[in-house]
């Protein structure tokens, strides 16, 4: 529980550190940028933020808050960025009541990571046992449709404690979309979104608060992004795919998913992917802006500056992407991503040529 609540108090503080700038993004000099949101990309984040304030002097302030809180201080214009691992819903739309562009930075795996004792890493887990699991329908590890698929392998015969996210999350957005695509079930009774009722289980702040969960409980499982069970040494499982095919997520398994021609306004999730190799539970993650960046007395110095640092994290950035386990934009998604930041306007003017 000390891990559980450890990162639900790094949660409320950086909450509380946003609602203690200024009332506005524009009261902050131009040498710090402020952002907030995903826990999804919040390692790549801390890296690119690191790197861009070396080589510039440019200080980016991220709080890693969940999609849905990103999304909330950017309505309210307490930060310059939000981030969001799913595109924003039609009422975060009408709240916000400006409109924004959506720019895509990486694609990375949400992993479906597990505590069982013994050597029993990579499991197998088939689309339909996965939703029934959070279903709340299968809740022993013993269950016949586990056991099946994972022959030669010892698997404790444990109850099933499901794990989730308790706030508005991306990872959550990507994950119902990939159970909502593959269970008629799921979709009728729970659907798709940042935050649903869960029939099941017990929520965790971040994928920080998840992976403590299923860390420290034994026969717990939870979904989370894949550079969190790395760094906690946990175990995640493979994905029959819906081509038949088992698959690791890594960085190829996410890219294959990822390879395909986005719409123009990049917002699209990757799950249940055609992709023979693709691995199913993908996504993207995004930085949202305003499109017209003069509002609440901004400075055109400061949305210039806000657009370098966009600019630089979807081309220089990509180096740091395959190191910490995000898969780099694509040439194609590359293109998009370019054309919807030179959409940028400061009076109704592009802001980059």
């Amino acid at each position: 529980m000390k891990t559980i609540f450890k990162s639900i108090s790094k949660t409320l503080i950086a909450a509380t550190m946003i609602i203690g700038f200024a009332s506005n993004a524009k009261a902050q000099d131009d040498k710090t940028l402020l952002g907030a949101g995903a826990t999804f990309p919040y390692p790549l984040y801390s890296k690119l933020f690191s790197e861009y304030n070396a080589k510039t002097g440019i200080q980016v302030n991220y709080q890693s808050i969940g999609s849905g809180g990103g999304i909330l201080q950017l309505t309210n214009k307490t930060v310059d960025f939000g981030a969001s691992d799913g595109p924003m819903n039609a009422d975060q739309t009408t709240k916000i009541g400006a409109p924004v562009l959506h720019i895509p930075i990486v694609s990375g795996a949400v992993v479906i990571t597990y505590n069982l004792p013994g050597d029993n890493n990579g499991i197998v887990l088939t689309a339909d046992v996965i939703a029934d699991i959070f279903l709340g329908k299968i809740t022993s590890w013993s269950d016949p449709r586990i056991v099946s698929k994972n022959k030669g392998v010892t698997i404790p015969a444990l109850p099933i404690l499901v794990a989730h996210r308790s706030d508005g999350s991306g990872t959550t957005a990507i994950f119902t979309s990939y159970l909502s695509k593959v269970s008629p079930d799921w979709l009728a009774k729970v659907g798709q979104g940042g935050a649903v009722n869960w029939p099941a289980g017990l929520g965790g702040k971040g994928n920080e608060g998840v992976s403590g969960l299923v860390k420290q409980t034994p026969g717990a499982i939870g979904y989370v992004e894949l550079i969190y069970a790395l760094q906690n040494k946990m175990d995640y499982a493979k994905v029959v795919n819906k081509k038949g095919k088992t698959i690791l997520p890594s960085i190829a398994s996410v890219t294959a998913a990822g390879n395909i021609k986005l719409p123009e306004d990049s917002k699209i999730f990757l799950t249940d992917t055609e992709a023979a190799d693709g691995y199913s539970i993908a996504g993207l993650t995004w930085q949202i802006i305003y499109k017209e960046q003069n509002y609440n007395g901004r400075s055109l110095e400061r949305a210039k500056k806000l657009l370098n640092l966009i600019w630089w994290n979807i081309h220089e950035g990509q180096q740091f992407a395959a190191p910490l386990n995000y898969a780099p934009l694509s040439k194609e998604a590359l293109k998009t991503a370019e054309k919807i930041i030179k959409s940028a306007t400061f009076d109704g003017k592009a802001i980059l040529k």
